[in-house]
């Protein structure tokens, strides 16, 4: 008999039946997991994207649009990217003033990219949700919103509904139903694009936007106890 032959017959006559004992992945973020209140979870994602220099506005539903474009005179923005065919580029794009000219991602890369790396000040991208225990944004790039959106301009708005801000990654996995089909590009992200030289000199903006700005959308309830 060959060695090769030797080999063969070994593994052939391994036990394969015994498989390995898979963790309870679900059961220990169970244990893990902290129960906080829908504002519990809001104040410690608030907290933490702040910590890792986010600027964070509450809005409502009614006033979100002009939080943005007074956040846009205020940092004196000029051009604002939206996607194609969203309900709040729409939103964004209805109630523009005159002097902020408002981009559709409309077309491919190719035909406009001097502008869109040169002349683009700012984006607006919509959060699919929200992990609490990490202080992230959940951003799943589409045709209509793809990921230079979040990469190119300067200044990326977020629009984020408190509703969708889950306890941990694996409440946002299993709840969303990832397993059922993701992007390309599913995004995590914790604050504006930062790196630091040998020095530990810390800069923003040298791989993606220089400001990341979270207007919050605050619930349905939220919004009538403060009405009241």
């Amino acid at each position: 008999m060959s060695a090769r032959d030797a080999i063969l017959g070994r593994l052939r006559a391994a036990n394969h039946a015994r498989q390995p004992t898979l963790p309870e992945v679900a059961a220990w973020y169970t244990a893990q997991r902290r129960h906080e209140s829908t504002s519990e979870r809001t104040t410690r994602l608030c907290t933490l994207l702040e910590a890792a220099h986010t600027e964070v506005h509450v809005v409502t539903r009614t006033d979100w649009t002009a939080k943005l474009l007074q956040l846009c005179v205020d940092k004196q923005l000029h051009r604002l990217l939206v996607g194609n065919n969203t309900p709040h580029g729409n939103a964004v794009q209805t109630c523009a003033p005159g002097n902020l000219q408002v981009l559709r991602f409309e077309q491919p890369v190719a035909a406009w990219q001097d502008q869109l790396f040169d002349a683009v000040d700012a984006s607006l991208t919509l959060a699919r949700s929200a992990i609490a225990e990490t202080g992230s944004l959940v951003l799943w790039p589409t045709p209509d919103e793809p990921r230079l959106m979040s990469l190119v301009p300067p200044v990326h708005f977020v629009l984020l509904d408190e509703a969708n801000i889950h306890a941990d990654f694996h409440e946002a996995m299993t709840q969303e139903g990832w397993s059922a089909g993701m992007p390309t590009n599913a995004l995590l992200i914790s604050g504006p694009s930062k790196t630091a030289d040998i020095q530990q000199t810390l800069a923003y903006g040298a791989h993606g936007p220089k400001e990341l700005v979270l207007l919050l959308l605050q619930t349905q309830a939220a919004e009538e106890g403060g009405a009241a």
